[in-house]
């Protein structure tokens, strides 16, 4: 799923990626992909980790989850469960949500109810461009 970079400002992508303190050589999975996502945050992650974003097909370890989430997209914790599972140690699970008054958007309570109901700890939200938030969630340290 690479992007076509042809039409973004590098520097543009790369300001918004820097928000999610990727690392170069990271691998970035990216699940609930559609025709809606932010294609500036996607080509800004593929030219901070040095790679394309792999899919939910990818059958290894991940040090980054990219998942988008709308709130007709059924269970956010089954959801969650389910990106857990090829995150490395350590590893960070990024939940982008359309913003307020988006369609899709989710409440922030219900993102504060599911992380721990998955195993997760919400530990930051962003600006993820004009129409998506993202919230990191990590393992709790004791689990880790």
């Amino acid at each position: 799923m690479s992007v076509d970079a042809g039409s973004i400002d590098p520097d543009e992508a790369s300001q918004r990626a820097s928000a999610l303190h990727l690392d170069p050589g990271m691998t970035v999975q990216e699940l609930g992909w559609d025709d809606d996502v932010d294609p500036v945050i996607r080509v800004g992650i593929e030219q901070v980790v040095g790679s394309e974003l792999v899919d939910e097909d990818f059958e290894d370890v991940v040090d980054v989850v990219l998942m988008w989430w709308r709130d007709d997209d059924g269970d956010l914790v089954d959801g969650l469960v389910d990106a857990i599972a090829p995150l490395a140690d350590h590893g960070v699970i990024w939940l982008m949500t359309p913003k307020p008054g988006r369609d899709g958007h989710i409440e922030a309570e219900d993102i504060a109810d599911a992380a721990p109901t998955a195993g997760l700890q919400q530990t930051s939200t962003i600006s993820a461009g004009s129409n998506w938030q993202g919230t990191r969630l990590v393992a709790p340290r004791a689990k880790r």
